[in-house]
């Protein structure tokens, strides 16, 4: 999956000394400062985006290591014409609970670059997008991979927020100078191999037509009715679980349980219930449901 995110430019200067030597590392003809411009970039961070998106922290080490030495061009354009500065470092900083890639780039100080250092300079070139790729995406309400699960990104569930976690990293391919960035801050425009990624419900929602659009509601409904069952058929198990005394409190059994398949679960009710009947027989309290007859005081009877 590749991803590309909105960053900007955080500061700029002419490189010390530390910096120059890493900058040498990526030229073939050592630079001294004066010929070069560096400037920093915000780049992935961990925060949720507008796309109810985020990086996972654990992802920005890995990906830092990968943005180093990764070009700089402009529009995303992937061509040697467009490439215009390098990444020669990165590292990974929080800030006001944010985890975030800082990466420090060059350019070399030339007639050609001498617009676009002025440029970055006054504030006009800020924004920047970065492209990369990740393994994999998961909920962030139940961990499984997203779009396999009944959670969708941006809906609240028990007071949780859906997020789509951005995992495993791959790949770093660029970072671009754009004029408007796909999304502010920390958007995210996604693309699998072969084709846009998203859920059903979001194909359907962009390029399915009404009668589509009504059969995948109706679906939907008759899922909310499944989910709705299935919670109740939960809430009987942990109480047939908490009558049987399996040791446990409620929320371990509804912890435990919830892992079950829907079909798991129903089996595992329907044994639990007939264990109960067996070790906790109904009795009738009045004497009629047993099936006295009663008798009858005759020396009332006229």
């Amino acid at each position: 999956m590749n991803i590309r995110k909105a960053a900007s430019v955080a500061s700029t200067g002419t490189p010390d000394a530390q910096q120059l030597k890493k900058i040498n590392l990526y030229s073939k003809t050592p630079l001294n400062a004066e010929q070069v411009y560096c400037f920093s970039v915000r780049l992935c961070d961990d925060q949720p985006d507008r796309d109810f998106e985020r990086f996972d922290t654990d992802a920005l080490p890995v990906l830092a290591e990968l943005f180093r030495g990764k070009t700089g061009i402009v529009d995303h354009d992937w061509s040697a014409e467009r490439q215009i500065a390098r990444v020669f470092d990165t590292e990974v900083l929080c800030e006001n609970g944010a985890h975030y890639i800082r990466a420090w780039c060059y350019l070399l100080r030339t007639e050609k670059n001498a617009d676009l250092i002025a440029e970055i300079e006054g504030g006009i070139k800020k924004e920047v997008s970065v492209g990369c790729a990740v393994k994999s995406t998961v909920c962030s309400v139940c961990g499984k991979p997203y779009g396999s699960c009944e959670h969708r990104k941006g809906l609240v569930y028990d007071g949780q927020l859906c997020l789509a976690v951005l995992r495993d990293p791959a790949d770093a391919y660029e970072f671009s100078f754009v004029a408007v960035p796909a999304q502010r801050e920390a958007g995210v425009m996604k693309k699998a191999e072969g084709g846009v990624c998203m859920t059903l419900q979001e194909l359907v929602s962009k390029s399915g037509t009404p009668d589509l659009c009504d059969s995948l509601n109706a679906l939907e409904r008759e899922a909310q009715f499944g989910r709705d069952c299935r919670k109740a058929m939960l809430r009987e198990t942990v109480s047939l679980g908490l009558l049987l005394d399996f040791g446990a409190d409620e929320a371990v059994l509804q912890k435990a349980f919830s892992a079950l398949s829907s079909a798991e679960l129903s089996v595992l009710k329907n044994g639990m219930a007939q264990k109960a009947a067996a070790l906790f027989p109904s009795t009738p309290q009045l004497p009629a449901a047993k099936g006295a007859s009663g008798t009858l005081d005759t020396a009332y009877i006229i």
